[in-house]
This record gives structure tokens, C-alpha cells and sequence, in this order.
């Protein structure tokens, strides 16, 4: 390997994920995908990143170096104990302030707050926010992010986070007018209490507000408590949004 070829491991082979890994390979760098059954292949089919299939490593958990994490929020179907035991203490871990104590009572040495934006390697990373819920458990599982990536002649690409529609991403949006647009769909809810990610409806408007951007759909099927079902956001959004089935890719 090359002194200079970064490293990178993706949670997964599902969603932004896989599109990541694709993308990575394509250009030459190592990739490696932590999940016990992922495919060696990831096949995408693009209109903005054409069709094509990429190679890349598998394994069921790290066992080489990478050279940096971006983390959303901690709640645990996002960040687990298994990813603290796993990920190498000496990594930078990008995140939100709100969470640097913790990474650093779990030992992690070099956690780099993302406060608005931070530049590392290349690329610009620049924090949003959103709102995990309303109301009294809005406020319980605030706080969370979302971010804008920025590489050189690579498209702008907005991961919204866990959030409903809501100011803060109507904002980014204005702001930032990212090309492509990933958003945790699924309606997860509690027992109690409004949904704490998007409807479809909260999907549509996000189409609505981004008419040019690719807009993606995930986090769904996966989670118990995430009640929308893929069957049923297409029904809604039909063509508008792009809802990649399990191992396939559509971006």
C-alpha cells in the first residue's frame, strides 16, 4: 500500500454506507466494511456517479487502522458498545460537542469537535442541526447533528441525521444548497409521544425545499420502532426520492 493511500472502514454496507465505500474504492482508496455478511462487490446504479461496481474489503470488525470517524450522535443504533471496544482509541472521531466528554471518559485521544466547520484532508465538514422529536422527548434526545461534506469536484452532500423536518434543516438547506441529500426516514416513535424521524411527509418536504438535489432515504426496516416502510414512502413520494432496497444502491 502506498505511504500516502488513506484508510477508511464503513459501518455497514446499507445506505450512505455503501455509497461511501463505492465512491472510495472507485477513486483507489482502501476500503473495508465492518459487517459480518457484507458482499465483496457493491453494485450502484447513479445518475449523477453512473452505474458501476466497486470492489472492497469485508470484515466483521476493525482489525486495521483507519484514519477517521464521523459520528452524528451516540444514541446506540448509532454509536454502540461494540464501536467503543472496536475503534482504535488513537482514531480522530469527528462529532459534536455535546459528546466529546464522553469519548474522552471512554479513552479516545483525539476527538475533534465539529463546533460549525473543521477542514481535514480535503474536505470540509460543516455541522447542522435538527430535531430529534418534539416536545418534552424532543428535548431528552437533543442534541443532534447533521453534516455537510464538501471535497474537491465532488458533489456537496448534506446526512441530515436523526431529525424531523424542522427549522434547523430547512436552514441547511438555504444555506448550504447540497447536492445530494441523505435523510433518516422510517418515522420512528415511541409508545408515546410525535415521531423522531422523518414521515414521508417530512421526506417530501425536504424534496420540496432541495428540487434540484438527489434526495436519498434510509434508516428503515431495520429498527424496530422505525414504523414507515420503504413499500410505503415510495407510494407517497413515487419517484422524487430515491429508496435503495438492502444491498443495492441507487444514487
Amino acid at each position: 500500500m502506498a505511504p500516502d493511500r488513506m484508510r477508511f472502514a464503513v459501518l455497514g454496507p446499507g445506505g450512505v454506507g455503501g455509497l461511501l465505500a463505492a465512491l472510495l474504492s472507485r477513486g483507489g482508496e482502501h476500503v473495508v466494511v465492518l459487517h459480518d455478511s457484507a458482499p465483496r462487490e457493491i453494485h450502484v446504479e447513479s445518475q449523477r456517479f453512473g452505474d458501476f461496481t466497486a470492489e472492497v474489503g469485508t470484515a466483521p470488525r476493525l482489525a486495521e487502522p483507519v484514519d477517521a470517524v464521523l459520528v452524528t450522535h451516540i444514541h446506540r443504533d448509532h454509536w454502540d458498545a461494540a464501536a467503543t471496544e472496536l475503534v482504535p482509541k488513537d482514531r480522530i472521531i469527528f462529532g459534536q460537542a455535546a459528546d466529546e466528554t464522553k469519548f474522552h471518559d471512554w479513552g479516545f485521544t483525539r476527538f475533534q469537535t465539529i463546533y460549525t466547520s473543521f477542514k481535514w484532508d480535503g474536505i470540509e465538514i460543516t455541522r447542522t442541526g435538527g430535531q430529534h422529536g418534539t416536545g418534552e422527548i424532543g428535548k431528552q434526545m437533543a442534541p443532534v447533528s447533521g453534516f455537510v461534506l464538501q471535497g474537491t469536484k465532488e458533489p456537496r452532500l448534506y446526512i441530515a441525521g436523526d431529525t424531523i423536518w424542522c427549522t434547523e434543516v430547512r436552514d441547511a438547506l438555504k444555506k448550504h444548497d447540497p447536492e445530494v441529500i441523505v435523510v433518516n426516514a422510517g418515522a420512528a416513535q415511541f409508545l408515546q409521544g410525535d415521531p423522531i424521524t422523518m414521515t414521508a411527509d417530512d421526506v417530501l418536504r425536504v424534496a420540496d425545499a432541495a428540487a434540484q438535489a438527489d434526495v436519498i432515504a434510509v434508516h428503515m426496516e431495520a429498527i424496530n420502532h422505525c414504523l414507515l416502510t420503504r413499500e410505503q414512502l415510495r407510494a407517497k413520494t413515487l419517484d422524487r426520492v430515491r429508496i435503495p432496497a438492502d444491498g443495492r444502491f441507487a444514487f
